[in-house]
């Protein structure tokens, strides 16, 4: 991490977990460990979770993220959760192109953008997920998948729109599987990540963004993840419904 250019994030993606009853004890929890971090907390939620989310951390340092939004403000989608509808809340971030959406729901780099680009519009700011397949890996283009979805994901967003997106690096080979990357392969992709943002951009605005990695890291391999210098923080899973580990990962990025 490099806290004199940008903002270290820990964001807890609890994917398709907790009861509205459960979020609140589980937020109770979290909220008096975090609150001397030195770090942006975020627990993005499901939607039935939100309201219930945004007044257990009232007057807290923890902010709440939605896990999805649709591209159009309003419209025949049944099911689907506008941006506007998000922010009317009081909702700042949301997890846009995790893979899990690509892999079950049919997510392209395209919907991606047109996610995107709706949610800065609308005033939220996106965590977007990118990550290779295992296949992807093992055929050694990595960088090429990598730089094919920041190209596509950030089409039509201006250096100045920039400032409000998160990137995510999430192997998809190391989500839900228990596996992680290295810290050195992690700070491998996150720098090249940065290096296609500044060809994209510039140099300055590359290093302005803040860059998680999202596989599988926990509280025991968080401190030399987070010691790299282009890991900015963590999109975590399964330790963000656990308390006491996603606090652990909290005092890790506020070294």
């Amino acid at each position: 991490m490099n806290k004199q250019l940008r903002k270290a994030i820990i964001a807890g993606n609890w994917k398709m977990n907790k009861t509205p009853a459960e979020a609140k004890v589980l937020l109770e929890q979290v909220a008096p460990l975090v609150k001397d971090a030195d770090c942006q907390v975020i627990a993005c939620v499901p939607f039935v979770d939100l309201q219930t989310a945004l007044e257990a951390t009232k007057g807290t340092n923890v902010k709440i993220g939605a896990e999805n939004c649709h591209w159009e403000e309003s419209g025949a989608y049944t099911g689907e959760i506008s941006a506007k509808m998000l922010t009317s809340m009081g909702v700042e971030y949301v997890v846009l192109g995790h893979s899990e959406r690509r892999q079950y729901f049919g997510e392209t780099d395209e919907t991606v953008n047109k996610r995107t680009k709706a949610a800065i519009a609308a005033g939220l700011k996106p965590i977007v997920c990118v990550g290779e397949l295992l296949w992807e890996r093992e055929c050694n283009i990595t960088e090429e998948v990598i730089a094919r979805q920041i190209k596509l994901d950030l089409f039509g967003v201006t250096a100045e729109e920039l400032k409000n997106v998160v990137i995510a690096y999430e192997p998809v080979w190391a989500i839900g599987t228990g596996k992680t990357a290295t810290a050195d392969q992690a700070e491998e992709v996150c720098g090249f990540i940065r290096a296609t943002l500044a060809k994209l951009y510039s140099q300055a605005d590359a290093d302005a963004v803040t860059i998680q990695y999202g596989g599988s890291m926990n509280d025991g391999n968080a401190d030399e993840l987070l010691s790299k210098e282009n890991v900015d923080g963590g999109l975590i899973g399964g330790a963000s419904l656990v308390a006491e580990k996603f606090a652990a990962i909290v005092k890790a990025a506020s070294k």
